[in-house]
């Protein structure tokens, strides 16, 4: 185990390295004063910035991301806690299924989905509105916060509820005042990651965005296949800072061990 122990930890370094290295190199070219992406550069500029600010394609994705992300993952969270607490708490016939269907989005390629949903909203007529890419959304960001709320309601202590009910209060009141507060961290936690992989879905997006309804990630993606200027770069600084920045918060005020493990 002694031997073992450096290996273990030059192993993990060199891991981590590679994994944090690309998103260095894309925070320092977005402060290159050249046109073009381009490692080193002569010296540092905030010119990508300001036009970024400057590209209204740009902040009219950012902000149509921002309130899909919000509303999917609340969308999310309104299913996932009722659907958590069903299946940790009661046995019925098809739980299992019910779980392996909220799940799926998971399993199954965004690509397949992408097109089957531009097939669906196609015969249906809402190709490229608001609430098609919401209901998407809110489908495959469903298990990060299921998985959370789960982890959360499992093993939970009920006798607080049980005193609660057995002194009159009804089921609603027991679950807002004594259920909720105690599995609030695990719904926090999923909301905030079915946000931030809301805001992060380009794949299947892709598919069913219209250039009314196009997201940040997607239209980071198309300048990317036909500009090389740094604007790409200074809006992923933005998103890396803006994401460290979110689960800062979060771990500060719920805490991610919490989260994480469902300690309580």
């Amino acid at each position: 185990m002694g031997q073992n122990g450096p290996v273990a930890l030059i192993f993990h370094t060199l891991f981590t390295a590679f994994i944090i290295a690309p998103l260095i190199v894309i925070v320092l070219v977005s402060f290159s004063d050249k046109g073009f992406i381009s490692m080193p550069f002569d010296g540092a500029s905030l010119r990508w910035y300001r036009a970024m600010l400057e590209a209204p394609e740009l902040m009219s994705a950012f902000w149509l991301s921002v309130w899909l992300g919000l509303g999917s993952a609340t969308l999310a969270s309104v299913v996932a806690v009722p659907a958590a607490i069903a299946i940790a708490r009661y046995r019925f016939i098809g739980r299992d299924g019910l779980t392996a269907l909220l799940l799926s989005p998971l399993m199954i390629p965004h690509v397949v989905l992408g097109v089957a949903f531009l097939r669906f909203f196609s015969v249906m007529g809402w190709t490229g509105s608001f609430i098609a890419l919401l209901l998407v959304h809110a489908l495959i960001v469903v298990p990060y916060s299921l998985r959370l709320t789960l982890a959360a309601v499992i093993g939970l202590d009920r006798d607080s509820e049980l005193a609660a009910r057995s002194l009159g209060a009804s089921r609603f009141v027991s679950f807002r005042r004594i259920l909720l507060p105690l599995i609030l961290p695990g719904v926090v936690g999923g909301w905030v990651l079915a946000f931030i992989q809301s805001f992060d879905e380009v794949t299947m997006t892709i598919f069913i965005a219209t250039p009314g309804t196009t997201t940040l990630p997607v239209a980071l993606y198309h300048r990317v296949s036909m500009l090389t200027d740094p604007v790409t770069t200074s809006v992923s600084t933005i998103v890396i800072v803006g994401t460290m920045v979110l689960m800062f918060i979060l771990d500060r005020v719920v805490g991610l061990d919490k989260v994480l493990i469902g300690k309580k």
